[in-house]
């Protein structure tokens, strides 16, 4: 759930180490270390961010980048460390502090998203530098990848493995789990929202900032719920769009999940077939059958790329789920797909498949930044099932896989021909993997900060409106509702009325009434 947005996307040491071992007991987390005190995170906390120009021929002028160190593992600080990436743009007026943005996925990179896609955020440098980062485990900062993973948990789900030896199934599922964990290094046991919500603390005392000010978009939404539960007194303004759940498990997504893209693909289809240029010809239901013909075709022959791997029909399926949570990106979209009807030519798709990836690697990233041609291709999806997994504690049992495979597979299929494999993929790919927190379904909940501004857009296909009202209520009274009756993910970029809103409660910390609500008429305005 990566929001695409426009066309792209001073504190004494004692009260520092005091805050953060009160906040993480708080929170019913490990707060001590194996020896049974406290860990020591002060150098953490102590640290301050030394910007410098962006590296990269696409990296906007102004936009400059920076790092933040933070313990692999908060439990055992001393066992090592990550380097997060960070970027910014410097406020133009007079600054009132830093707001810092997530972009979604899980799994989407920061950096490279605000270098795409800043100058929706100019508004907001007239008070703040406007700051990104990679969250752990992404982009730039020590990206996890799966290697050949992913595709042997796919093959889990194909034609052969619904009607042949469930063993053989469950032995693809734990090397597809094995090799995640091969070609990620040290990272991937620590990954998931928990950590990075600490992350977010660490970059927040980093910038100078006594709160955190945040706006966070799909995915984000979790991230700055989980942070406003682990550190409530550290709220500044916060704003979640495109709300995620918090309560439903991966098993109860995924069949409404296929249903809502699959809704979203066929409004794709309509709109393209008006369109002499549409690869799929003018007749819908054709077109959509086309669709579904195309992905199993390249699941049947994939095409080579010009990285050394294979493009499969679940990589297309992939590429497509990412475009159409805007309908800014259809005509790229349509045009990625002619040029792989017609020319074979998988670059168009696969910028949607890797969310900006560049080149694909084989060796664990360390605790290091990385460049950005060494991200790893499939650091996106790898990212995506690493975090939600760690962010989910059940996991699909054995017994269940050998018993409801065949039956898993035909609902899924029936709630979408095109996205019900990928989604069960991504349930199964949990199978394997050790089990994840149980405090965010739990433990975020009547959350004691300053009022928080909820943005849930009626018509979106990744995040629907019912997530912003259960999230709201679980938050508590912190919470304030915007009902956007709009289209599409998330409202900040598609509506002008939101966009304001929001701006309004960041800059000068004006909450719309309760029960505010923005439209087709108020954007006219």
């Amino acid at each position: 759930m990566l929001a695409k947005l426009s066309s792209r996307p001073a504190v004494r040491r004692c009260t520092v180490t005091g805050a953060v071992g009160l906040a993480l007991v708080a929170a019913g987390l490990p707060a001590v270390a194996s020896d049974g005190t406290e860990p020591d995170l002060t150098r953490f906390y102590e640290q301050k961010v030394t910007w410098s120009k962006c590296e990269g021929d696409d990296m906007p002028e102004d936009l400059q980048c920076g790092k933040v160190t933070v313990p692999l593992d908060y439990a055992s600080p001393k066992a090592g460390t990550l380097d997060l990436a960070l970027a910014r743009y410097r406020a133009t007026g007079k600054k009132r502090g830093s707001v810092l943005l997530n972009f979604g996925g899980p799994g989407g990179a920061g950096v490279s998203e605000l270098g795409a896609g800043g100058h929706d955020f100019m508004g907001l440098t007239n008070a703040y530098d406007v700051v990104t980062f990679d969250p752990r485990g992404v982009g730039r900062s020590s990206p996890v990848s799966c290697g050949d993973g992913a595709g042997d948990a796919s093959a889990a789900t194909d034609d052969s493995a619904a009607t042949g030896d469930p063993q053989a199934v469950l032995a693809q599922l734990k090397k597809a789990a094995a090799e995640c964990a091969k070609h990620s290094g040290p990272v991937l046991p620590h990954i998931g929202t928990v950590n990075a919500s600490r992350d977010l603390d660490v970059m927040r005392q980093a910038l100078g900032d006594k709160k955190l000010n945040y706006l966070g978009f799909s995915y984000g939404t979790r991230l700055g719920a989980v942070y406003a539960a682990q550190f409530p007194k550290k709220v500044g303004r916060l704003v979640l769009d495109g709300v995620d759940t918090l309560t439903e498990p991966m098993s109860e997504q995924g069949v409404a999940g296929a249903e809502g893209q699959q809704t979203a693909l066929e409004d794709f289809v309509n709109w393209c077939t008006k369109d002499i240029a549409c690869p799929f010809g003018q007749d819908p239901r054709d077109a959509r059958e086309q669709v579904v013909q195309l992905v199993d075709s390249l699941d049947e022959d994939p095409v080579p790329t010009d990285f050394g791997q294979e493009f499969t029909g679940q990589d297309l399926v992939g590429a497509i789920s990412q475009a159409l949570y805007s309908q800014e990106l259809w005509p790229s979209l349509e045009r990625a797909l002619a040029q792989l009807v017609e020319d074979g030519d998988t670059r168009g798709v696969m910028g949607f498949a890797s969310g900006g990836a560049v080149l694909p690697t084989r060796q664990p990233a360390g605790g290091g930044l990385v460049d950005e041609n060494d991200v790893p291709l499939d650091n996106l999806p790898a990212a995506l099932m690493a975090i939600n997994c760690a962010d989910d504690p059940d996991r699909p049992s054995a017994e269940r896989i050998i018993k409801d495979l065949g039956r898993l597979r035909a609902e899924y299929e029936q709630a979408s021909p095109v996205f019900g494999r990928y989604r069960l993929t991504e349930l199964l790919m949990c199978y394997g993997r050790p089990k994840g927190t149980d405090f965010i379904r739990e433990d975020v909940r009547d959350v004691h900060s300053p009022k928080m501004l909820l943005v849930g857009t009626r018509g979106d296909p990744a995040t629907p409106y019912r997530w912003t009202v259960e999230t709201a209520k679980r938050l508590g009274s912190s919470a304030v509702v915007l009902d956007n009756k709009g289209e599409g993910h998330t409202g900040y970029a598609s509506s002008k009325c939101v966009h304001g809103k929001v701006d309004d409660f960041l800059l000068y910390g004006t909450l719309p009434p309760t029960g505010s609500s923005c439209g087709p008429e108020e954007d006219d305005d």
